[in-house]
Order: structure tokens, then sequence, then C-alpha cells
């Protein structure tokens, strides 16, 4: 489906209408998703409850009993016709990321599978500014979009163990970083001491679908120090161009 072809309107259920603008990750597609999204929460109408955006689509869940099918898709058809852009720009994040060990545990496979060195693996990951499309799997679990092809490397076909918290991963052509341990057929090329997530933060989660976040390499040392500031409630991303 095209990025600018009009949306499909999928039932999920009997309260859930889900509005799909293509079949692909796409900047232009999650554009689309975004704006829509920006619309509706800044006007909702009466009885919609939740909206979630994910790469291609953007599920609304209603209240039947207040709002109906018909006027959700009226409205959706509407705001679609007429949203061209977001309502808000983008932030840019700079999250610290130690690639070291242990933290690095994965590396030299990548590096074996994707013929790179594990310097080279470490020097393209960090040069990369990836996109946030959206969150899924686990609370604050964030899916990035905008791997190099160089590392572009299939996922495991069995998991491996549970990864630490704050892992920074990647497989079948995307990144992620992960709030909480769990197996993963990912590859975990470092740790950051940023919180994602934190459910007694407002809010919980500081980072929106449509950033990008740069990693950047700090040395072990650094990381506990870090995450020891992040523990005491001193946020250590950077928000803004990198220094």
């Amino acid at each position: 489906m095209s990025a600018v072809a009009e949306p499909r309107l999928l039932d999920a259920g009997e309260a859930a209408l889900v509005v799909e603008f293509g079949s692909t990750v796409d900047p232009a597609i999650s554009d689309r998703v975004l704006a829509l999204d920006d619309a509706l929460g800044a006007d909702p109408p009466e009885g919609l409850r939740e909206r979630v955006p994910t790469y291609r689509s953007l599920m609304l869940h209603y209240d039947p009993l207040v709002l109906d099918r018909a006027t959700l898709a009226e409205r959706v058809r509407a705001l679609v016709s007429g949203a061209t852009a977001r309502a808000s720009n983008p932030t840019l994040w700079t999250l610290p990321c130690c690639y070291a060990s242990p933290h690095g545990e994965d590396i030299a496979q990548v590096a074996e599978r994707s013929g790179l060195s594990p310097e080279a693996v470490v020097s393209t990951h960090s040069a990369t500014t990836f996109r946030v499309y959206m969150y899924g799997f686990a609370p604050g679990f964030a899916y990035l979009g905008g791997l190099p092809e160089a590392l572009a490397v299939p996922r495991r076909a069995s998991p491996r163990p549970p990864h630490p918290r704050n892992a920074v991963m990647i497989g079948g052509g995307l990144a992620a970083v992960a709030t909480v341990p769990m197996p993963t057929g990912w590859y975990v090329l470092g740790a950051t001491p940023a919180r994602l997530y934190a459910p007694e933060r407002d809010p919980s989660f500081f980072v929106a679908a449509g950033d990008q976040i740069r990693f950047e390499p700090v040395d072990s040392a650094t990381f506990d120090a870090l995450t020891a500031r992040e523990a005491a409630g001193e946020p250590v991303a950077r928000r803004g161009e990198p220094r």
C-alpha cells in the first residue's frame, strides 16, 4: 500500500478500530499514523478511550455505548484528509551506551555474522540516528528503525538467555531498547543507563513515537556513574543535538 493511499479502516472486535496506512516500516507511513494520533489527541471525540500507534497503523479503542463506529470513522476520514503534518516536532535524544564487556555480550557474534570487526559494529551502531517507531511487546520496549544494512543480521533461530535491563539490541533489520530482562532472539550490543520506562515517573515514557535516538559510547566506569545518577532520579538522557 502506498504511503499516500487512503487508509483502510478495520474493525478489531466491537470496540476498536484500526486505521491502517500501509504494510511496511516506512517513515512516511509512520508520519501519517502519528499525525492522526496527534490530531485525535488534541481534540478527542467523547468515548475515545485509547490511541495505540504502531509502525503502520493506529488502533483506536472506544466505548461503543458512547461513540459509535460510523461517527468515529467519519472523524478519522476528515482528519486524515486534512492532516498533512504532525502537531509537534520530534525530539532528538542522546542516550549513553556502554558497548564494553559484559554489556556488549553479543558484539562478537554480530561481527562474525556481518563480516565487520567488533570495532566497526560499535562505530556503525553509534554513528546511526534511529527513529522511534513504536512501543510494544513489554512496557517501554522501544522499536527503532534506521539500522544500517551492514548490521541487518537476522534474529536468532532460538532465544538466548535473558538479557539485563536496559539492553541495547539489534535483530531482523531493526534496533531496540529493552527495559526489563527477558529471553530474546535479538543480539545485545550494549546497555544504556537511561531508563526509557519508569512507572513511578511522570511521564513514564519520556521518549515519544516519532522521536530520534543516538547512542553515545561510554566506558564502564562512566556507565556505572551514570547508572547511579539515574537511580538517584537524575535523567542522563540528553535532549537536543548531541554534544
